[in-house]
């Protein structure tokens, strides 16, 4: 692809770097920033810049923040001893669109793939070992996506909790094997929760 500009060349580069994106379709999308207002151009790259600068990860779920402490941990009318392990902020989001789950969350912060290098020390696993070992948590939902490495990572993580005395569930299988989680529609996923089976089950099943 030619360019006539280097800087449009460069924008378009930083731009194909995003998942999804190729060169074309960031050709296009660097053009229509070109096209709008430069208040407009400026508002995006400094809303980029603040989120990159300023944003948090809470302390207690390992959920995106604003403050040390995020608003689901510090809302004291949510089931503090129920908590649903997720992958990342895009299941947290999805589950809370279902409105059917009360509990906190524990964002592992991806899923073990040897493929991709990933292994559970780079996840956050020990973390949630901490919380089940104080002994105030009465329930751990996992609730990964149902893929080979969704199932890989919830074995390893049950396996990690099974000396303490707490309840391990997993999402019924409402969701299609293989599906992501965040692209579950609210009414199956939420039905997925309320109708959550003991993990030992599920082991069986497969």
């Amino acid at each position: 692809m030619e360019f006539s500009s280097k800087l449009l060349e460069k924008a378009v580069n930083e731009m194909a770097q995003l998942p999804g994106i190729g060169k074309r379709t960031a050709l296009r999308l660097v053009l229509h920033l070109l096209k709008q207002p430069s208040e407009q151009t400026h508002y995006l790259s400094q809303a980029l810049t603040t989120m990159r600068d300023d944003v948090k990860f809470c302390k207690n779920c390992h959920n995106i923040s604003d403050v040390e402490v995020c608003e689901i941990c510090s809302n004291t009318s949510r089931n503090h001893k129920i908590i649903c392990v997720v992958e990342d902020i895009r299941d947290v989001m999805a589950i809370e669109n279902t409105n059917q789950f009360k509990g906190i969350y524990h964002v592992l912060g991806g899923k073990i793939s040897p493929i991709d290098g990933v292994g559970p020390s780079q996840l956050n696993i020990s973390t949630l070992v901490s919380k089940v070992k104080m002994g105030v948590i009465d329930e751990i939902i996992f609730a990964l996506s149902s893929t080979m490495e969704g199932d890989t990572t919830n074995f390893y993580v049950y396996k990690q909790l099974k000396e303490f005395n707490v309840k391990t569930s997993t999402i019924a299988r409402g969701i299609a094997v293989g599906d992501e989680l965040e692209y579950a529609d609210e009414v199956t996923l939420g039905r997925s929760i309320v109708q959550r089976v003991p993990f030992e089950i599920s082991l069986k099943n497969n």
